[in-house]
């Protein structure tokens, strides 16, 4: 078992990192690469929770996502073709007195087979800039979409005014694709 701890300092708020992170809808891959459309399916959500399956490359898991603390996102492995025991991730928010935002991330990852225990390996040695390099390009992408949202605001382009992404309060889109 292989547990990695990913650090980013953000001009994001908590709140701004927690709805990409629950954005399940079409071109989630552009926030999280390991997300492809393909795998991505809602089974079901609530006003601070969801069950979802997704995945990349031939490697898929079942994650319930609990945001009912402000604070803390934890996603826990249900189910999954490499990935058991305590696998998931927990996201830790913490708002810096300059208006920044810590994210530290906790992922672990248990292999319940032989590729799983491989990965999982890899990951916990060699493979940890692989994880730290998609969290940074996640950190990123969802600046840059709430960079973009703003400045089209400020502008005055009507069409802009709806915010992106769902509110904390509001479930995800709920998009029925099948997993492999």
């Amino acid at each position: 078992m292989s547990t990695i701890r990913l650090h980013r300092t953000t001009t994001l708020t908590r709140e701004q990192y927690i709805a990409g992170l629950i954005d399940f809808g079409p071109g989630r891959s552009k926030l999280f690469g390991n997300s492809a459309d393909e795998y991505l399916k809602v089974h079901h959500s609530g006003p601070s929770h969801a069950d979802v399956t997704e995945g990349s490359t031939g490697i898929w898991e079942r994650l319930h996502y609990d945001w009912s603390d402000p604070n803390h996102v934890v996603l826990t492995t249900t189910d999954s073709n490499v990935w058991g025991g305590a696998s998931g991730h927990t996201y830790t928010f913490t708002r810096r007195p300059d208006g920044t935002t810590d994210i530290d991330v906790a992922v672990v990852r248990d292999g319940k087979n032989f590729k799983g225990r491989l990965l999982g390996f890899v990951l916990g040695t060699i493979g940890r800039r692989v994880l730290e390099s998609a969290f940074e390009k996640s950190v990123k992408a969802i600046e840059a979409r709430n960079s973009s949202s703003v400045k089209r605001v400020q502008s005055g382009d009507q069409a802009s005014l709806a915010p992106r992404g769902p509110a904390l309060a509001v479930a995800p889109r709920n998009r029925e694709r099948r997993a492999p």
